[in-house]
């Protein structure tokens, strides 16, 4: 029994998606529908950056849904693989999109549109250079949370992703990020300042909240495929307004990624196949479980190479 996954932000490259931007019609004509629903080449973007422009988040977002979209409809389209026998579709943050359209809950481009507008929003939450975020490395979730609670005195600073065994990300003011670094190291805990220009999933975006309550209530959402899993609860989503309000919390609150794949795995899920630029899910499930099966496709080959 297998699940579909799409990763988030952070596995961009330039070029990503090429071969099969060059070898597919359908691919291509994704991508030109895209720049069109969003008015900007994003096209040129994603295979000729530069990368500043790419790593833009406004960007990112879209450029990573279209990137994984394109790949599903290639395996689905000209390959017949019936994808939709998956137990379960789930994405990382933005790859939850990626999720709920390739399930069919929702078309491309309202996504994609509404992508652009959440990168955008979670983009200037926070003045530039005021937040970001801190990867903090083989320590518990129950052990950061302490630590947390011990220094809340000394500064604020809030779990945005539960990503694996040991691999934790949390969100803040640079200031606050500061000492929370000061204090891992009093702790002996290795910790690493990530290259991001905002603060993701934490209670400094209530303005990207408010500006995608007011969007996603607009969308129409359609009854989808396949089931997903929730980013926030780490559990099934049964109905659309479900849906609509999980999203929303979903950009202040913690991505329980690590708790997604032991749920998906405890219901029956021996299967892993990552759809998008990069592996960094893959290796995410492997340090979960590592006896679980995981596939990442990004080419033709890998898509070649599949059995499910």
């Amino acid at each position: 029994m297998f699940s579909v996954i799409f990763p988030g932000q952070g596995s961009q490259t330039i070029g990503m998606g090429k071969e099969f931007y060059k070898n597919f019609k359908i691919v291509k004509d994704l991508f030109s529908e895209a720049n069109e629903a969003l008015k900007i080449n994003l096209t040129n973007i994603i295979l000729e950056g530069p990368k500043e422009e790419l790593d833009l988040t406004v960007n990112t977002q879209p450029a990573i849904f279209l990137v994984s979209y394109s790949i599903f409809q290639v395996m689905k389209q000209e390959f017949e693989i019936d994808l939709n026998k998956a137990k379960f579709f789930a994405g990382h943050s933005l790859g939850e999109y990626s999720a709920i359209a390739c399930a069919g809950y929702l078309d491309f481009k309202d996504t994609i549109k509404i992508l652009k507008i959440r990168g955008n929003a979670m983009q200037n939450s926070v003045p530039k250079g005021e937040g970001g975020m801190t990867a903090v490395l083989g320590s518990s979730v129950e052990n950061i949370e302490k630590i947390l609670k011990e220094n809340k005195d000394k500064f604020i600073a809030e779990i945005a992703n539960d990503n694996s065994e040991g691999q934790i990300v949390l969100s803040g003011k640079n200031k606050d990020l500061e000492i929370l670094s000061i204090v891992l190291k009093e702790n002996k805990i290795k910790n690493i300042k990530l290259p991001v220009s905002a603060p993701f999933h934490c209670s400094l975006m209530g303005k990207a909240t408010e500006v995608m309550r007011e969007e996603l209530i607009k969308l129409k959402f359609k009854k989808g495929i396949n089931p997903l899993i929730s980013n926030i609860t780490a559990d099934e989503i049964f109905n659309a307004d479900e849906l609509k309000n999980l999203l929303i919390k979903q950009i202040e609150n913690r991505v329980r990624w690590r708790e997604s794949v032991i749920n998906m795995i405890e219901k029956g899920v021996d299967q892993f196949i990552e759809i998008g630029p990069g592996k960094v899910l893959s290796g995410l499930v492997k340090r979960i479980n590592k006896d679980i099966n995981i596939s990442s496709i990004n080419s033709e080959e890998d898509i070649k190479n599949i059995k499910i």
